[in-house]
């Protein structure tokens, strides 16, 4: 899987003085996002992307911080408004939290556009993260710790399927289990790790989702190889296939750094109807 890909989250510039880069606590689900720079089309493209793709993880909190952001002219502001929004329409609510200092132009255009009233500016990270600690528990969710082992991925089945029972998804437990069992043998197999596996649930009704993240010690993030065939010939228990059968039976999936590791999700959702 090339740097470029949609799943994978992590710096999308050369070099640190123009680049963004997202990293996740594996114990919050908080996504600290950062931007280094001019604001420019360039950056704006790779802010942009990197911001849907956190928000795609659904996690606890955004914090972003923009205080390495060149944007004199607050060209950047209807992003960060439009971050927000998104968050608080998710089910749970996502709490987005911009951190830039209070005399930048960016935070007074900020505050004219309506900012004042629904966006939190806070003038550093940890002001942030400390607003932040009331809302980094998830309802419903489960943890399970696994040693670096294959054999791990059937207590992870199991840990999902008491979570499919007790939130009344069960038409969504057999995906969810393929899927979760495929992230930590992958993890098993290539981190020779501690295992961290979180199942929550995501959204309501109809909407109603699985949300699954494994995490372990190794910093790489995967990457999508092609299938190597077994002495049998091509089949599904050829290496190789992992990530291909996560990205087949899940809704999305994505990997993020994270402190001392990285982080693996995949949400799993109803898949509509086709007609006869």
């Amino acid at each position: 899987m090339s740097a470029g890909s949609p799943h994978l989250i992590g710096w999308s510039g050369d070099t640190r003085s123009e680049s963004v880069l997202a990293v996740i606590d594996a114990d919050t689900s908080v996504i600290e996002f950062t931007v280094w720079g001019v604001w420019d089309r360039t950056l704006s493209v790779q802010a942009r992307t990197v911001v849907d793709k956190c928000l795609a993880e659904h996690p606890t909190a955004l914090i972003i911080d923009l205080h390495e952001l060149s944007d004199p002219h607050a060209v950047s502001a209807p992003l960060w408004l439009t971050a927000c929004a998104q968050g608080a329409a998710m089910h749970p609510p996502v709490a987005v939290a911009v951190c830039l200092a209070p005399d930048d132009p960016l935070a007074g255009r900020l505050r004219r556009l309506g900012g004042r009233d629904w966006l939190v500016l806070y003038a550093t990270v940890p002001q942030a993260r400390d607003a932040l600690a009331g809302c980094r528990t998830l309802p419903g969710r489960l943890h399970l710790v696994l040693p670096p082992d294959p054999a791990s991925a059937v207590q992870a089945r199991a840990l999902v399927t008491e979570a499919c029972s007790g939130w009344d998804l069960r038409h969504l437990g057999e995906r969810s289990r393929l899927v979760v069992s495929e992230l930590v043998v992958n993890a098993a197999e290539h981190a020779g790790t501690d295992i961290e596996v979180t199942v929550s649930p995501r959204g309501a009704g109809t909407a109603s989702a699985v949300h699954l993240a494994v995490y372990d010690g190794d910093s790489d993030l995967p990457r999508l190889r092609e299938p190597v065939p077994g002495p049998l010939g091509p089949s599904l228990v050829d290496r190789g296939l992992g990530l291909r059968i996560v990205g087949a039976a899940a809704s999305s999936w994505g990997a993020l750094p994270a402190r001392s590791g990285k982080l693996v999700w995949a949400i799993v959702r109803s898949r509509p109807e086709v007609p006869a």
